[in-house]
């Protein structure tokens, strides 16, 4: 079995810790592919970094398509580009945030998130919401940290997301922590060692439902509004994307 995980910001190094999450749980014969875009923002912290973040996604995907991949993970808590990842295959594509909030909902029955900074809050509560979460959610919680600075040991974020997932515990009761960002996911073991309770990342938790789909030889359904999507010209910079190109999605 083949994955691919992307990684949707262009931090090669985040995308090597990804890998590493993902290779640390993957079934004896699974391969892991990480990757990441060649263009777009360096981490994704607003509306805005998602959006720039998604043709990266996408052109990974289509790429994985000629590269014969089982399956996907999108390894932002955003979930970037998930719906339209899902049009283009009909391979699983798993995004991390919704594989997170949905194995902490087998574990506990209610689970805090805590992502990085204060302006992400909203973009998880939405997908909790999405994702029909809002009952096991208790909260959105922020370390208030940016993103690149889980790359750099001297920065202090460890502490700073082991002190929120305390307070998600002690004040939001939460029985279990999802880890609201990938960059975070080589430190679910190091959490949960300190605050005593199933710390889940999104990486690891997408890695094995893609493998369980596989295994069930299910795949992504191509009956309404997840089917290829209509040939059409692109003109501009995505004229790539145009049947004419020789690269329809179907």
């Amino acid at each position: 079995m083949k994955i691919k995980v992307i990684n949707p910001n262009t931090t090669v190094s985040m995308t090597q810790k990804i890998g590493a999450a993902a290779r640390a749980v993957a079934s004896p014969g699974t391969d892991i592919l990480a990757v990441n875009p060649q263009s777009g923002p360096v981490s994704i912290e607003s509306h805005f970094d998602e959006a720039v973040s998604v043709v990266g996604v996408l052109d990974e995907i289509r790429r994985g398509e000629r590269e014969n991949m089982d399956g996907y993970v999108i390894a932002c808590f955003g979930d970037p580009g998930l719906m339209a990842a899902r049009e283009l295959t009909k391979k699983p594509v798993i995004g991390i945030a919704e594989a997170a909030m949905h194995v902490a909902s087998l574990l506990a029955t209610r689970f805090s998130v805590v992502t990085t900074m204060n302006r992400t809050i909203v973009i998880a509560e939405h997908l909790a919401r999405n994702y029909g979460m809002e009952a096991f959610c208790n909260k959105v919680r922020a370390a208030d940290i940016p993103v690149l600075d889980l790359e750099d040991p001297a920065s202090g974020a460890f502490g700073r997301i082991v002190d929120e997932c305390r307070r998600a515990r002690d004040e939001d009761r939460a029985g279990a922590i999802v880890l609201g960002c990938g960059g975070m996911a080589d430190l679910t073991d190091a959490i949960s060692h300190e605050i005593g309770l199933p710390v889940i990342d999104g990486v690891s938790a997408a890695v094995k439902l893609v493998e369980a789909i596989v295994s069930l030889r299910l795949g992504t359904s191509k009956h309404g509004d997840l089917d290829y999507p209509i040939a059409k010209p692109f003109v501009g910079r995505f004229a790539y994307l145009s049947p004419e190109s020789g690269e329809a999605a179907a």
